[in-house]
């Protein structure tokens, strides 16, 4: 039946459990231009009582500068806003590098997600200080950091902000520092995709340069050729093969927010993804 007239439909300030789609409701959002796997990603491995929705920041200008993430800091709460009203329990920003180009520091992160979740009643967690959270949480204190991708600023800048949080970086290098690419502009050119075997080629890299740490991380949300007929993956696809051959955890930017969302879900993924992931269905 239409609308009388006049009589504007109202919509729910807060959702029962009656008027959601699914028992549990993420929505995730990721910078401007990028088409952001981690919706899917996240789908994929989560039991079917999951719904997942998106929303792209909208920067028309954005160039992917730390200045801008900066200047842009504040669309992060109108996502959070957005998402509450749609009843969303849990919301995801990918982007590991927003953290640190705040210039909030690690406590100032803590704060402002811990901010924006009392405020709008949604769970708010951020791809950069999820790693702090999924590092302390396995109780690990020396790591090297296979920067893949990034830019040198971006990745001295994640750099700092573990080191901020009391972890000894042992080895930091992206892919151009590890003789992989002869320059920075040729990391670039491959759009975040790279081939198959460097994951592989890479952590082994960074684990010769670093064989006390605890842990080996990965930086971002890279993506390498390694699934049916040359699909691109993130590092949440390949970490129970990186971690039997290493013997240790490998922790990306994607695992680690995963990780902290199936957290304050309250449940874990149905498809095991790793150490981290998998201490969920054991907690």
């Amino acid at each position: 039946m239409a609308e009388p007239a006049g009589q504007p439909m109202v919509m729910p300030q807060t959702w029962t459990a009656e008027q959601k789609l699914f028992p549990y409701q993420v929505g995730f959002t990721c910078p401007p231009f990028d088409f952001d796997a981690a919706p899917s990603d996240f789908l994929r491995m989560a039991p079917e009582t999951v719904g997942v929705h998106g929303w792209m920041l909208h920067v028309p200008d954005y160039q992917h500068g730390l200045d801008q993430r900066k200047q842009n800091f504040g669309t992060l709460e109108d996502f959070v806003h957005c998402m509450a009203r749609n009843g969303v329990d849990v919301a995801g920003q990918v982007g590991s590098n927003w953290v640190h180009a705040s210039g909030l520091g690690v406590a100032g992160i803590r704060d402002h997600c811990r901010r924006l979740s009392d405020r709008y009643g949604v769970a708010f967690h951020m791809a950069g200080y999820t790693m702090v959270e999924a590092l302390r949480e396995m109780n690990v204190e020396k790591v090297a950091l296979n920067a893949a991708y990034h830019w040198p600023d971006w990745w001295r800048g994640t750099v700092g902000f573990l080191e901020e949080a009391g972890f000894d970086v042992l080895w930091a290098g992206n892919f151009a520092d590890q003789g992989w690419f002869s320059s920075q502009e040729e990391v670039n050119a491959k759009r975040w995709i790279f081939d198959g075997d460097l994951a592989r080629k890479s952590f082994q890299y960074v684990a010769e340069r670093a064989p006390d740490a605890d842990a080996y991380l990965i930086n971002g949300m890279c993506n390498f050729r390694s699934g049916p007929n040359g699909q691109p993956q993130r590092p949440v696809h390949l970490a129970g093969e990186l971690e039997a051959m290493l013997g240790k955890p490998v922790i990306g930017h994607d695992i680690a927010l995963y990780w902290r969302l199936f957290k304050s879900l309250g449940i874990a993924p149905a498809i095991p993804r790793g150490r981290l992931l998998e201490s969920l269905r054991h907690a």
